[in-house]
Parts: C-alpha cells; structure tokens; sequence
C-alpha cells in the first residue's frame, strides 16, 4: 500500500438508490429486473431526475454468460432503460461485480470525466440447476488448485471456519447465531429473498407436519432446529444449509452526482468519502484462513480517505455469503479483536439494535445473493438506513452520519469498502 493517503480528487454523492425484490423469477431475464431496480431507483430521487442526465453506466455482474447464455450485457442494460449511446461498462470482480463497479462509478466523477453517472448490479441464476450454479461459481476460485481438487465455495469457506475454530474456540451454535440475527433483519425487509425469520421457518415446518398428520417435530427454539441434520442438513462442515447465502435472482442500481450539484437531486444526499480496495491471493496459498488480506488493505485505504476510524462507524453491511464470513468481516474491518466477533455476535452488539448494527437488510444471508448485484444492493440499505426510511428494520435511536459496505469476491481475492457520510 502507497505510504501517501489518498484523496478523490472531486467530492461524490449518492442521490438515488432502489433494487428488485430478489428471489426467484423464472419469468424474468436480468435485463428485466435491472429495469425494475432502475424504476425504484428513479423513484428514490427527491427532486427527480433525466434519464439523459446519466453519462454513463458501469454494471456488476459476475457471469450472465455462463447462468443466462448472454454475454456483453452492459450496453443491452443501458438500452433496456434508455441510456444509448452513453457508455456502459461491465465489471467482473466474483461476488465483488457490484462494490467495484461502484468504485468505477466514483473514481470516473472525482476524476472530472463525468458528473452524473449510474451503477448497477444484476445477476440472474436460477435459470441452472443447483449444481450448475455450484460449479459456475466454482469457476471464481482457483479452479487449477481448488476446483481440480473438488474444493466447492461452500467447501472452502468450510475450511475457514473450522480453522476459525480451531484458532479462536468459536463453535457451531456461534454460526447459527449469525444466521438467526441476520434472518431476524430479513423478516423485516419486504425486498428480501426471506423475508422470514428463523423462527417463522421453524414454526411453518411445525404446521405443516401437523396439517399433514406427520409427525411433529419438538424443537425448542431456533438453535434446536438448526441442529436437526433434517431441517438443516450438513453442506460442507461445519456450514449447513441455514449458514449458506441463497440462488438468487436481483438487481440493484445508485445514481452517483459530483458533490456540487448533489442537492440539485436531492434533499438529504448522502457522501462517498472513502473507498478502498484489495486483493489476496487464492485460499490455499494463505498462511491464515482465518482473515483476508484484501479486507484489511480495503478497509485502511478508505479510514484513511475519510478520516475516520473504525468506531466512527455507526452501521454496516458486510459480505456474508456464508455466516463464518460475518465474522471474518467484523473482525478485519476492525469492529472486533481477530477472535472476538463470535463473542460480539453472541453478546447482541450487531443485533439491530445494538452498539454495531451488522447487515441490518438480512445480508446476503437472507436478504439474497444475486452475486454481481449484491455490492450495489448493500449501498442501497445505507441509504435508507442513513435517511431513516427503512421502516420497521430501521435501526433504532442512531442518528447515523457514518457508515460502511464491505464486498468480498470469491473467498476474498478482491474486497471493496466503501465509507458513507451524511451531512
């Protein structure tokens, strides 16, 4: 990392932000929910907008190739919501698509190229079969060291959960509990993949055994259901089915404006004033499974271009694609001690209402994982989290003035941390 702190050379704000509900859609191509996410988004901004405003449009999307057969989608996205002949970008980070692609976004308006520009995330893949999509995610790791040797994503975050473990002392129940918090915020998100709490599942599968005349099941309470191997079965231990993020269908889109013509959008803007990101080398060549580099180096470069520390901020929506990847994510961005995120968990700090607020959506875990969208999809509930519209997950008693997106692709080869002021 550069000794020098960077700087953006022109102040950028976020003016508009709206997604699709995710979920699964067989009736619609990604190109359909971009237009849908771009719809909420236009709806978002305070005093409006022109289309023929927008400069130029960068997009996230992992691999539209491989789940839809379509290949080159930005233009077709700038096209599907009136943006030709303006430039459109595809951004290919794995599950970090959207959270780069926002990164572009403001390093093309602080550079003074642009001053209005859109960015958006899209991903359809449930149009494969499960094990299709395993094995076209498997494609962002190292497939000659990782994929020849059968390594899933399900199974490498498996390794970094057991040596997690093994290092810190954290154990299964710790995982579930991750789950639980973040289905818990998902319940309360009507743009969620599952918007049900564990509980809710939990209690569905009761009625429908005894509507059925099956036997009932006696589940005291959520962890006990999460331990059933038959409501929650092993996919590569120690994460079961309920610590895995879902095949998800979505889109996400923000309209980012230079700092000086921001309140001609909006009332209440809010500011990007830092960013950062990393890379790391693939899983199997770290001496530590048990945190990522590119986190770390992310997160640093944005403190330092926002002058703020980690306790400054107030919320966060972290990249938990699996539940031990949560933890990973507190602890390197410096909310916890390294070993310490399971106990911060355990003890309620990144419950909603809690000193730390965590994925207050219901991450990726619930909310879904629409992986090329999923970056943009986080800023999103900054912005309603900072401008205190998001309804009854809104976190209570915080006026918030900072927060933060961290977006990790593969096992975190790439990360992107972005910081958010408001003002």
């Amino acid at each position: 990392m550069s000794r020098r702190a960077r700087k953006l050379g022109r102040g950028v704000a976020l003016v508009g932000a709206g997604m699709s509900k995710f979920g699964a859609f067989p009736d619609k191509t990604s190109r359909d929910l971009f237009a849908d996410a771009f719809t909420a988004m236009t709806r978002s901004v305070d005093k409006g907008m022109d289309t023929e405003d927008i400069e130029a449009l960068y997009v996230g999307n992992f691999s539209s190739d491989l789940f839809e057969g379509q290949g080159h989608i930005a233009p077709i996205m700038a096209d599907w919501v009136g943006l030709v002949p303006k430039p459109a970008t595809r951004l290919e980070d794995a599950c970090a698509s959207g959270g780069v692609a926002i990164r572009e976004g403001v390093i093309a308006i602080a550079s003074g190229l642009y001053d209005v520009v859109l960015v958006g995330g899209t991903e359809k893949m449930t149009n494969l079969p499960t094990e299709r999509v395993t094995d076209t995610l498997a494609a962002a790791s190292d497939t000659v060291y990782e994929g020849a040797c059968g390594f899933t994503f399900p199974g490498l975050y498996a390794a970094m959960a057991t040596a997690y473990m093994a290092r810190h002392g954290a154990s299964v129940e710790h995982f579930m509990k991750v789950g639980i918090k973040n289905h818990n915020n998902g319940s309360l998100n009507p743009k969620a993949q599952f918007n049900k709490s564990i509980r809710d599942l939990m209690n569905s599968r009761i009625e429908k055994a005894k509507q059925k005349g099956e036997p009932v099941p006696e589940w005291s309470d959520e962890l006990d259901f999460l331990k059933d191997p038959k409501a929650n079965p092993v996919v590569a231990w120690p994460m079961r089915l309920f610590d895995c993020s879902p095949i998800t269908d979505g889109a996400a889109c923000v309209l980012l404006v230079a700092e000086d013509i921001a309140k001609n959008f909006s009332n209440d803007p809010l500011y990007i004033v830092g960013t950062g990101q990393g890379s790391d080398h693939a899983l199997h060549e770290r001496d530590d499974l048990t945190s990522i580099a590119a986190a770390r180096i992310a997160a640093q470069q944005a403190y330092e271009m926002a002058g703020v520390q980690p306790e400054d901020i107030q919320i966060a929506e972290v990249h938990d694609c699996f539940t031990i990847a949560e933890l990973v994510a507190i602890e390197d961005l410096g909310f916890f001690k390294h070993g310490e995120g399971y106990k911060a968990t355990e003890q309620g700090l990144t419950a909603r209402d809690g000193s730390k607020p965590i994925n207050t959506s219901g991450g990726l875990k619930s909310k879904g994982h629409p992986v090329g969208a999923s970056g943009v999809g986080q800023a999103v509930e900054i912005w309603h989290q900072m401008r205190g519209e998001a309804g009854p997950r809104q976190v209570p008693g915080k006026d918030i003035r900072l927060a933060l997106t961290h977006n990790v692709g593969a096992t975190g080869g790439t990360c992107v941390v972005h910081i958010y002021q408001r003002r």
